[in-house]
């Protein structure tokens, strides 16, 4: 039992220096609210936008047209679909909204990463190198702010490469699963990256609604990261190459989360499959990139793809067979029982006060009703301990990627109507 106890001290000390930077993040947006800007023209540039799809025809179109009725020239954007290995009419409905859509039939390479860059290769093909500045990728889900566009190029202009932006999401108040994604995705904007841009260090590309200038895409021969979580494996690349990744915290995308806690295990647990195979191909170079670049950006990202999660299971279960072979063998298992109680307890406690903050601050940007805001706040760390068993899960399944269904179709105005409707 004593050997669990040092263990246990051992691994929150060991956390509570890797990661208490990130309880400093927390501050910087009241205590830094502006960032210095370069004073730049805003130039307006031409982008080509990247949404890969697959048997996605009752959203793709709402996002084309929320990305055609931009405040920004319509005749600088073109959209361009690939309907990946589809089998209903995504292609179809995505050229009646105005895209150039490519068909994409590969039953061997299957991922998000393998489709956009076989996007990427046709636009390469059909058009000029220099027919776009930078390339947006979407999921087909999405919708966008009428001034997402506008916002992302005004920060494109500064000199920025690769622009991350706003994550807000369709439907927040369906039920304790999809609120603890959004709250996630919400705190990921204000508290990390955000901060993150205000601090002048790197953010981290997070799925969807980025941009990314052409030369950064020439430079990796197209988008080459074929990792279950591409995008993360994107980011990694990026920061050991001495890239820097901005935030736009006035780009505002939303897309749909998950309903199910089935269909959110599968997802979840391909994304946390792919955190362990980021680490394993790209852990060691960062940590030498950390060391020759001596930037703060590579200790950062290395911590979020660091199996933090999976040493916290671990920790738990030693905790658990010691407290059952201590109880089988006559000795007193209390103070274990209580320790590992107030543990649990007290990390329950950390994920309501993050959740918390971040309901505070990003009130007005929830859609949904006050009362379901609040109920969902008490959910949001049990949604997080359930990471638990899907990281547990991911160290011993093999896991493929999986397409989601999307069903949320909704304009942008019933998205921000919504609570005054269900209220």
């Amino acid at each position: 039992m004593k050997a669990v106890a040092i263990l246990n001290i051992a691994l929150s000390v060991l956390f509570t220096l890797c990661y208490l930077y990130q309880a400093v993040y927390l501050f910087v947006p009241f205590l830094k609210r502006k960032q210095k800007e370069v004073r730049c023209p805003v130039v307006l540039h031409r982008y080509g936008v990247l949404i890969s799809a697959r048997n996605e025809e009752a959203v793709i179109g709402h996002l084309i047209r929320s990305i055609r009725e931009q405040n920004y020239p319509r005749e600088l954007v073109t959209v361009f679909v690939v309907a990946d290995n589809c089998t209903d009419d995504t292609a179809r409905v995505a050229e009646e909204a105005g895209a150039v859509v490519y068909r994409r039939f590969d039953k061997q390479h299957v991922g998000k990463g393998y489709a956009l860059d076989f996007l990427l290769q046709q636009i390469y093909r059909d058009y000029p190198r220099e027919a776009f500045d930078g390339f947006f990728v979407f999921d087909a889900d999405n919708i966008l702010d009428v001034n997402y566009i506008a916002e992302m190029n005004r920060t494109f202009s500064q000199g920025h490469r690769i622009i991350t932006s706003y994550r807000n999401s369709k439907n927040y108040g369906d039920n304790w699963v999809s609120a603890g994604y959004s709250l996630w995705f919400l705190r990921e904007s204000r508290y990390l990256n955000h901060a993150r841009m205000l601090l002048g260090t790197s953010c981290t590309v997070s799925g969807t609604g980025f941009l990314v200038h052409r030369e950064v895409l020439e430079k990796f021969g197209g988008w080459k990261f074929f990792l279950l979580t591409e995008d993360i494996e994107f980011s990694v690349r990026s920061v050991i190459e001495g890239e820097r990744i901005a935030f736009c915290k006035d780009a505002v995308l939303y897309d749909e989360q998950p309903t199910s806690f089935h269909q959110s295990w599968l997802q979840r647990l391909r994304w946390a499959k792919g955190f362990f195979q980021v680490f394993r191909k790209y852990g060691l170079a960062l940590t030498k990139a950390l060391f020759k670049q001596r930037r703060f950006a590579c200790f950062d990202i290395l911590m979020i793809i660091a199996p933090s999660m999976l040493l916290s299971v671990l920790a738990v279960l030693a905790t658990l067979c010691a407290v059952v072979a201590g109880a089988l063998a006559g000795v007193d298992v209390k103070p274990a029982v209580e320790a590992l109680a107030a543990a649990l307890g007290n990390g329950y406690l950390l994920l309501f006060v993050v959740g918390l903050i971040t309901l505070v601050t990003e009130w007005d940007q929830i859609h949904c009703t006050p009362a379901r805001k609040a109920i969902f706040l008490f959910t949001f760390p049990i949604f997080q301990f359930t990471y638990f068993p899907i990281t547990l899960a991911a160290l011993v399944s093999r896991v493929e990627w999986k397409p989601i269904v999307h069903k949320e179709v909704k304009t942008l105005a019933e998205i921000r109507g919504e609570a005054r409707k269900v209220g």
